[in-house]
């Protein structure tokens, strides 16, 4: 028998979908369980049999964001035969992906930071390993473009993973305040203008 309140024709993964959408566009504490039910199809009790708390349900539906909304901007990192085309794709796809019609806009890992006021230290820890690992990403280009002699071995890979992720999150925050894409496009080839003083050679100390 289905659980009460819950409809037989109950799709956990386009519910979690849905939920995805309420979280990103108005965070952890904004999205209520109203808005988080209405979204879903069921109510209150079945929201908890499914998913087990209101942070669990955030938590699961900010793995799925990863998991279904990051493939276009992540791609140009493993894919571009440079390091520096990998970067520049890396920010251009992000000022497209963050501006993208039909969604909300930004990147709602991002956006955690500073939209998941309220969450537990165990949810706080996870978000902020998620947004560690687009430094990490960006890293291990680096180091490979240095195996390969693309870059210096002498190349401060963590200062420059960190000055473009940095530059990313900016990005997802002034698209979540309206910017076009094409200012984010901007801000992007900006950034890409300070890539040789950023990979010169350093002179050894």
């Amino acid at each position: 028998m289905a659980e009460r309140g819950r409809p037989r024709s109950f799709d956990r993964q386009a519910a979690l979908e849905r939920a995805m959408e309420v979280f990103w566009e108005r965070g952890y504490q904004a999205a209520s369980m109203t808005d988080l039910t209405e979204a879903m199809g069921i109510n209150s009790p079945s929201l908890y049999a499914a998913f087990g708390s209101k942070e669990a349900l955030y938590r699961e539906a900010v793995e799925h964001f990863a998991e279904t909304e990051s493939d276009d901007i992540l791609a140009p990192l493993r894919n571009a035969p440079t390091a520096r085309e990998a970067i520049e794709g890396y920010l251009v796809a992000s000022a497209r992906t963050f501006t993208r019609p039909g969604r909300p806009p930004g990147c709602m890992v991002v956006l955690s930071a500073v939209n998941a006021v309220g969450v537990g230290e165990e949810t706080g820890r996870i978000l902020r390993e998620m947004r560690a690992g687009s430094v990490t990403m960006i890293e291990e280009r680096l180091q490979r473009a240095v195996d390969e002699g693309e870059l210096p071995a002498s190349l401060e890979r963590h200062a420059v993973a960190s000055y473009y992720v940095t530059v990313q999150q900016g990005m997802s925050i002034q698209a979540r305040d309206g910017a076009p894409r094409t200012m984010l496009e901007t801000i992007a080839q900006g950034a890409m203008a300070a890539w040789e003083g950023l990979t010169q050679p350093r002179a050894a100390a």
